[in-house]
C-alpha cells in the first residue's frame, strides 16, 4: 500500500487536488470573487490579514481524529481543503460536546464550526449556518435483546440520554407536545459517541444519533441496533458567528463549486462509502476472530507488509475477506489458503504451498504488490490501492478493460470513486461485448473492495483499543 492507510486517506485530497488544477483554478478565482464582494466584511478582513481559520470541531470517527500517521476525519479533510484554498493557515480547536461548540461561535472564539451539526431553525436564531453538505437522520438506537421500541410512543418509561442542546433534544420536545409522557435526560458533560457506549454496556436503555455517527460506532459496538429512525433527513452544515456574512458568503460559494465538481461526494465516498449495511453476526465473528485468530499471524502479515510496502493491516483485512484467516481454506473453484491463492498465481509469485501461512501471506502481499505496480503512474494513493484490490479480485485485464469503458463514458478511470461505478458494467452485454477480455462479474470488485475498506476500519479500532 505504499504508505500508512491513514496517510493516504490524508494525503488523497492533496493528491487529487494536484491533478485537478483546472479546478483549482477555478476554486481560487470564485473564492476571490467571493472576498472581493464582501470587502467591506471586518470578519473575513480579519481572517486574511491574520493568515489563519480557527476551526472548532469535536474530537470523534466522523469529525476529526488522529490516525496513525496524522490528523484525519470527514470533517477536518473538508475544512482544510477550504482553508488551503482561501490560502490561510488552519487552527484547529476541539470540544467535547455541540452546546459548547455553538457557544464558542456566538462568542467569536472559531471562525466556522466543522463538527457534524444538524442546521436547525432554533440554532439559525443563534448563529449563521452554510450550505448543506450532508443529510443525516437521528435514529433511536437501544441494545440488542434490551428495549424494543418501535415508534415514539414506545419511548414512554424508558431510560433515555441524549447530549444537551442538540437536535436531538430538540426533535424529542416537538414529540413532547403530542406524547406529554415522554421523558429524557439532557447531559450537556457527554457527547453522542460516549451515550452510545454506555447504551452497549448496559448502563442506559437507548439514546438518539445522526445515522452516520450510528453506522461507525456499529461496527466497533456490534450489539447496538436501531430500532427506528425519529426525523426526517436533515442537513449537516457549518456554523459561522451571527456577524460573518463575508464568510458565510465565501463558505456557500466554494461549497458550491466542490459539490458541483464531484469532490464533496468523493470525500463522502471515501470517510463513508466502504460502511456496508450493518451485519451484527459478521462484525461479532470478525471481532472474535481478531482475538483469538489474528495474534497467530500478526508477526507474518507485519513481515509481508514490511518487505511489499503495504500496510500489515490492510493485507491483514484482505486475508479477512478472502478466508476469515483460515490456513486451509478452499473454494469451489481451486483457490486455497490464506490470500486464496490460485495454483497460476502461486506460481507467478514463487510459493511451493498455498496452505503454508508463511508463503500464502508473502504470496498475496507480492501478488497484490505487482498488481500496485502494473497500474499507470497517474494514479494516486489511495485509489491505486484500491483498483489494485479489485485487480486481485477481478483480474488486471478486466480492470484494463473497465478503465477504457470508463474513459469512452467520460469518467475519470484513476478515481475508485468514478472506477466503482463502471465495473458492474462488465457484466452488460451492451459493454461487454466490444471489452477485449469481455464479461466479468463487475460488481463482485466493488464489493470486495468495500468490505475489506469495512474490515481493514474495525482492525485499526480493535487494535487502538487493545
Amino acid at each position: 500500500m505504499g504508505r500508512k492507510d491513514d496517510s493516504l486517506f490524508a494525503q488523497q485530497g492533496r493528491e487529487r487536488r494536484r491533478g485537478l488544477s483546472g479546478w483549482r483554478s477555478s476554486v481560487l478565482l470564485l473564492l476571490a470573487a467571493a472576498l472581493s464582494a464582501c470587502g467591506d466584511d471586518a470578519y473575513i478582513t480579519r481572517i486574511q490579514e491574520q493568515g489563519k481559520l480557527v476551526v472548532v470541531t469535536r474530537n470523534a470517527p466522523t469529525t476529526y481524529y488522529m490516525g496513525r500517521d496524522g490528523p484525519t476525519g470527514f470533517e477536518y479533510a473538508l475544512v482544510s481543503t477550504f482553508a488551503e484554498d482561501l490560502g490561510v493557515e488552519l487552527k484547529l480547536v476541539t470540544s467535547d460536546n455541540p452546546s459548547e461548540i455553538l457557544r464558542m461561535i456566538e462568542a467569536g472564539k472559531a471562525d466556522i464550526a466543522a463538527a457534524g451539526l444538524t442546521r436547525t431553525e432554533q440554532r439559525r436564531e443563534r448563529v449563521l449556518f452554510s450550505r448543506a453538505y450532508q443529510q443525516v437522520t437521528q435514529q433511536v438506537v437501544c441494545r440488542r435483546l434490551g428495549a424494543r421500541p418501535s415508534s415514539p410512543e414506545d419511548l414512554v418509561g424508558l431510560s433515555i440520554e441524549v447530549p444537551a442542546e442538540t437536535s436531538y433534544v430538540e426533535q424529542l420536545e416537538r414529540l413532547q407536545q403530542d406524547i406529554p409522557e415522554l421523558s429524557w435526560e439532557a447531559v450537556p458533560e457527554h457527547d453522542t459517541e460516549y451515550l452510545l457506549e454506555k447504551v452497549w454496556q448496559r448502563k442506559l436503555d437507548c439514546t438518539i444519533g445522526d445515522s452516520n455517527i450510528v453506522a461507525i460506532n456499529q461496527r466497533y459496538m456490534p450489539e447496538l441496533s436501531v430500532r427506528f429512525d425519529i426525523s426526517e433527513p436533515q442537513p449537516l452544515a457549518w456554523a459561522m458567528p451571527a456577524n460573518a456574512d463575508g464568510l458565510q458568503a465565501a463558505v456557500n460559494d466554494w461549497l458550491e463549486q466542490y459539490e458541483e465538481d464531484g469532490q464533496l461526494q468523493a470525500l463522502i465516498n471515501q470517510y463513508y462509502g466502504f460502511i456496508e449495511v450493518f451485519d451484527y453476526v459478521d462484525t461479532r465473528a470478525f471481532q472474535r476472530k481478531v482475538e483469538r485468530v489474528l495474534p497467530q499471524y500478526q508477526k507474518l502479515f507485519q513481515e509481508a507488509g514490511k518487505q511489499y510496502d503495504i500496510d500489515w493491516t490492510l493485507l491483514a483485512a484482505q486475508a479477512y475477506q478472502e478466508s476469515h484467516w483460515d490456513r486451509l481454506a478452499r473454494s469451489p473453484t481451486g483457490v486455497r489458503g490464506i490470500m486464496m491463492l490460485t495454483r497460476i498465481t502461486a506460481r507467478e509469485v514463487g510459493i511451493q504451498s498455498r496452505l503454508d501461512p508463511k508463503q500464502s501471506i508473502m504470496g498475496g502481499a507480492k501478488y497484490l504488490a505487482n498488481l500496485r505496480g502494473r497500474l499507470p503512474e497517474a494514479i494516486s494513493e489511495p485509489d491505486r490501492t484500491w483498483i489494485a484490490l479489485a485487480a486481485y479480485n477481478v483480474g488486471m485485464g478486466h480492470v484494463y478493460d473497465a478503465r477504457n469503458l470508463a474513459r469512452d463514458l467520460g469518467k475519470n478511470p484513476d478515481l475508485w470513486h468514478d472506477f466503482r461505478e463502471v465495473l458492474p458494467l462488465l457484466a452488460q452485454k451492451k459493454y461487454y461485448k466490444d471489452l477485449r477480455y469481455g464479461y466479468a462479474r463487475g460488481s463482485e470488485p466493488v464489493r470486495y473492495v468495500r468490505r475489506i475498506r469495512n474490515y481493514h476500519d474495525m482492525l485499526l479500532q480493535a487494535l487502538k483499543v487493545n
